[in-house]
């Protein structure tokens, strides 16, 4: 039933802006926890920029100072709210610090459809009509798996998983994942797998010069996972030491400009994409349905795919484009 909602909105999308416009144009805010200086997030507005438009919806996206401000996006919230937009969109980054202010919006009227980052306990959680992003514990789970086949044969695997953002849902449960991925596999094969968690942040040169001090002092680590995609800034740290490709070996989420370069450099051997250009575009669909034909918001996994570095040539024209 999900799928077929969803297949009917991606439809009715691509009718065209005039055929989905009506005479009162609608108000939707998109509120969440990045700054404008995440190149993911531009992806997103991309996608939201594109749907309004077909639509021909009044909208804004409205980004935090700060990477990662739960404070500054609560306040962006209350901001937009107190202009009775028909829909809000946010990510949910915090189990506790929403929650209050969605469901006032809810039971004002507005449409709220959760976006990129959900509640940990989905609806039973939050009050928001639907959640659009990635599954974060099975996109970890997939990258562990995949990562796998890239380490070596014999021999302990060190692994570090950075967690881009401490306490936050997106960062935590992609963690989660993936260390559930690689205690899975020690299991399956006997591999002795030594697991360490490392608080990175969301800043590049930061992550940079946390990962690189621990690589420095734990010249054994087989391999860096991380939780975003700063590891982009790892792999710029070892080559400027002059480590060759694929002794650290580095996985994380999120597809580009910055990540496909050190792919076909050969530093980044695995990548999740999660669509961003979807988290925009589609929220936007599903308000129109909800406003205009009562049709409920409804959950879109917007994936876990696998990039490795043959794929890197097809994806870096539309990850320049800002579409992936």
């Amino acid at each position: 039933m999900k799928k077929l909602v969803s297949t009917i909105a991606l439809a009715a999308a691509l009718t065209g802006g005039q055929a989905m416009a009506q005479d009162d144009k609608m108000n939707i805010v998109f509120t969440h926890h990045s700054s404008a200086s995440n190149p993911f997030w531009q992806a997103v507005k991309k996608g939201f920029d594109d749907a309004c438009e077909k639509i021909e919806a009044n909208c804004q996206m409205v980004f935090t100072q700060t990477e990662g401000a739960i404070d500054q996006q609560a306040a962006n919230m209350m901001t937009a709210l107190a202009r009775s937009p028909d829909a809000l969109l946010t990510s949910i980054v915090d189990n506790n610090a929403f929650d209050e202010i969605i469901q006032r919006a809810v039971d004002d009227g507005v449409i709220t459809v959760a976006v990129n980052v959900d509640d940990s306990e989905g609806a039973a959680g939050n009050a928001r009509a639907a959640f659009i992003g990635q599954g974060f514990v099975p996109a970890g789970r997939s990258l562990a798996a995949k990562m796998t086949e890239f380490f070596p044969e014999e021999g302990p695997i060190n692994a570090v998983v950075g967690i881009s953002a401490p306490g936050q849902n997106w960062s935590e449960q992609r963690g989660q994942g993936v260390i559930e991925g690689l205690k899975a596999w020690a299991e399956e094969t006997g591999r002795d797998v030594n697991i360490e968690r490392l608080d990175t942040g969301t800043d590049g040169a930061q992550v940079a010069e946390r990962v690189g001090a621990y690589i420095n002092a734990n010249p054994d680590t087989t391999v860096y996972f991380d939780t975003g995609l700063w590891h982009a800034y790892v792999a710029q740290v070892l080559a400027d030491r002059g480590i060759e490709p694929g002794t650290v070996l580095m996985g994380g989420f999120d597809i580009v400009s910055e990540v496909l370069q050190q792919m076909e450099a050969g530093y980044i051997q695995v990548q999740v994409d999660q669509q961003p250009y979807m988290q925009g575009f589609m929220p936007v669909v599903q308000a129109y349905l909800a406003h205009n034909f009562g049709l409920s918001p409804t959950d879109v996994d917007t994936g876990q795919g696998l990039v490795l570095q043959e794929d890197v040539a097809a994806l870096k024209d539309l990850a320049a484009q800002g579409l992936r």
